[in-house]
């Protein structure tokens, strides 16, 4: 890793920073690693924060917040996501993945790619999932893998999640490739084991990469080392994404001034939104008229008003302006 010294550290954080950074996740480290190298290279140890964790297996797009897209985070969490996964058949593990100790080991050479398919549609849509032992969820104040690493195995209540697709990328036994996009708080692991019971043969995470959260790419990612590079030369900034590249499937409209300070205060507001059906609790992203992202608003049908939903104090104008 490059030493940066206090000088670049002083340089990175001159002004405030406002905006995303998305982080290629290398195997092994986990999510908190990549943020305390990103807040050791920037000097910035406040006011930094990730959109959503990733298993230390797992590598791909992590978001890195920074300033007021930190008031975003929640929203990241909530997003659509993707992730290219490869499936081991034939061995269950009790973290469910390859780095767990191998449990059992069942016959798998049977099974053809039409039972494999025909398996795997019923992984799509919306179905109860039980968390995995190993999984920062809590029981009485304890973290279910810390009980897991004591022998401790507790009931865990199962929850519903979503899977919007889910499709075989590469078939060779007794390794299985699947692109899969769904919903908040599905476990990939728990999908891989369930699969593996529900073919009868068993099966584990063998590789893992999240592709995308939201309409945040792997193509638009850099590495951990590639950033530190890039503060190292005093140029990291220029890879953050705005705020609002976040919530580009929102319809979008223009405040005037008098509008602008009226949402910035917290006040509800009229816009004549021409040529568009509008519904209670549509959400829209609001400009000023010169161009800065002010935030998103929210109708209110029975009053009909906009009301402030995340309002935002940014100075620059957005790329994003006029999309």
């Amino acid at each position: 890793m490059k030493t940066i010294n206090m000088t670049q550290q002083m340089k990175a954080k001159e002004s405030p920073t406002n905006g995303i950074l998305i982080i290629d996740k290398k195997t092994g480290m986990t999510s908190m690693d990549v943020l305390r190298r990103v807040k050791q290279a920037t000097g910035q140890k406040k006011g930094v924060g990730h959109g959503g964790t990733l298993d230390p297996l797992a590598e791909g797009v992590l978001p890195i917040c920074f300033g007021q897209a930190t008031r975003l985070m929640e929203l990241l969490v909530s997003q659509t996501k993707e992730y290219i996964m490869t499936i081991r058949l034939g061995v269950t593990t009790d973290t469910y993945d390859a780095e767990g100790v191998a449990s059992e080991e069942t016959e798998y050479s049977h099974l053809s790619r039409e039972i494999i398919e025909k398996t795997l549609e019923k992984f799509r849509g919306t179905f109860p999932q039980i968390p995995p032992m190993y999984s920062a969820l809590k029981r009485e104040g304890k973290r279910l893998y810390q009980l897991a690493r004591e022998g401790i195995e507790v009931e865990r209540e199962p929850r519903l999640v979503d899977v919007h697709d889910i499709n075989i990328v590469e078939f060779a036994l007794p390794f299985l490739t699947i692109q899969t996009e769904c919903g908040r708080g599905l476990y990939m692991r728990s999908l891989a084991h369930d699969f593996g019971q529900e073919l009868g043969c068993g099966a584990h995470v063998s590789y893992l990469k999240r592709t995308r959260t939201g309409l945040l790419s792997i193509d638009g990612a850099m590495s951990l080392e590639e950033f530190e590079k890039e503060v190292y030369a005093g140029n990291w900034r220029n890879f953050l994404q705005s705020i609002d590249s976040l919530l580009l499937s929102y319809k979008s409209t223009i405040a005037t001034e008098r509008t602008a300070q009226l949402l910035r205060n917290g006040q509800a507001v009229f816009l004549p939104i021409q040529g568009q059906r509008i519904s209670h609790l549509d959400t829209y992203r609001i400009y000023t008229d010169g161009g800065q992202f002010l935030g998103l608003i929210r109708y209110d049908k029975p009053v009909d008003r906009w009301v402030p939903f995340k309002i935002f104090n940014l100075r620059e104008r957005s790329p994003h302006f006029d999309q």
